[in-house]
């Protein structure tokens, strides 16, 4: 992996990190679904003002219904689970099922795009899911465990997720990456209308302007933005590599907390972060398969695939 993109992939983690409490926020004045709909809402109407100026080809054919599926299972399906999950529990409960996202993805990418998760990249796993064990302290009586229903429905959401890490990463070789997320988010809006548009106009009629200042952020920095840097970054690096970030988000979460509620830290999140951080070394240390260590450039296979691609 480049170091230009795991300084990106750290610092859209720690914007990503302020979803789950942008969520529980919003919950006060709309329903989870409206949050889902409005936040999928404004980035598709942000690419189709954009959609001029974007580069590359459009997806065509049987492509083109892939873009819509992966579409309607992330920004729909998925991202509904997810809210839900996240507004029928708490942001420590949240923040230690995240953790799951990352290996399921690692998973999906090993069994559909063979890609090969060296030995230490699992101990790196094991290392970060301890730290954020110690990061919330889960032992202790004042941390609620949400219901199993509840904490499936979150799960299941990462199933969902990873189908864009996993469609997306093939897709956004064959044609251009922005114009794959636009479409997808189009997709994707345009069910979310269907179910319940008119609800989520109504709701936001009454969002207080702060509440639109948390909806702009979701849909311009974590989700325009966010969406095209993860298919740049994962089409020249392994899918496995590229989810082990995500441990930074419960990290970034601490941090926040100590900076803008000021909350003291206690020993657990000290010593969960320097887990995590551990963790996250180990998986970044060159691979048997040579695959995981930190370069200034591509991946020799994403070089090849993109010179194929510009020869035909």
């Amino acid at each position: 992996m480049r170091r230009s993109h795991l300084i990106l992939l750290v610092v859209f983690n720690v914007f990503w990190a302020g979803i789950l409490s942008a969520n529980l926020e919003l919950s006060h004045h709309l329903t989870y679904t409206s949050i889902v709909t409005l936040r999928f809402a404004i980035s598709a109407l942000g690419f189709l003002l954009l959609w001029p100026w974007l580069p590359g080809p459009s997806p065509r054919g049987w492509a083109l219904l892939r873009v819509a599926i992966m579409g309607v299972v992330v920004f729909c399906l998925g991202q509904r689970l997810q809210v839900l999950g996240n507004t029928l529990g708490t942001a420590g409960n949240s923040s230690v099922l995240m953790g799951f996202e990352p290996i399921l993805t690692s998973v999906a990418a090993a069994v559909f795009l063979r890609e090969s998760v060296p030995l230490n990249r699992w101990v790196g796993f094991a290392l970060c899911l301890a730290g954020l064990a110690l990061l919330n302290r889960v032992w202790s009586p004042d941390f609620h465990w949400t219901g199993l229903g509840a904490s499936l429905i979150f799960v299941s959401s990462f199933l969902c997720e990873s189908v864009y890490s996993i469609m997306g990463k093939p897709l956004g070789s064959q044609a251009s990456p922005y114009k794959v997320v636009a479409i997808s988010l189009a997709a994707g809006t345009i069910l979310n209308l269907g179910i319940d548009g008119h609800r989520s106009l109504t709701e936001a009629s009454h969002l207080p302007l702060y509440g639109w200042g948390l909806l702009l952020y979701m849909s311009v920095v974590c989700t325009m933005t966010g969406y095209v840097l993860w298919l740049l970054i994962i089409a020249e690096t392994p899918v496995n590599l590229v989810a082990m970030t995500i441990f930074v988000q419960p990290v970034a979460g601490v941090v926040i907390a100590r900076v803008f509620l000021n909350e003291s830290p206690h020993w657990g999140q000290i010593w969960g972060a320097f887990a995590i951080g551990a963790g996250l070394m180990l998986g970044f240390l060159k691979g048997t398969e040579g695959s995981g260590a930190l370069s200034s450039q591509p991946e020799p296979s994403a070089q090849i695939s993109k010179q194929k691609h510009l020869e035909g």
